[in-house]
């Protein structure tokens, strides 16, 4: 079965999702690590260890700079 989105005008029937991937830059080393806006575990930096996500029930709290918004 296709998904198949409907214009109808300048709506979209359907939804785009409001959940992101965020890429941010780690206060304490500089590195850069992909984030879930809506992580549901702590997220850590790969190379120092400093926590750049907590979950808190919704969107995560972001503990370093948020550089980009993928989609």
């Amino acid at each position: 079965m296709e998904s198949k989105e409907i214009r109808v005008g300048e709506m979209s029937l359907v939804p785009m999702p409001k959940s992101k991937f965020l890429k941010v830059v780690c206060k304490k080393c500089g590195g850069e690590q992909t984030v879930y806006n809506k992580a549901c575990s702590v997220v850590k930096c790969l190379k120092c260890g400093e926590q750049l996500a907590r979950p808190t029930g919704g969107e995560a709290e972001i503990n370093g700079r948020v550089a980009k918004v993928l989609s």
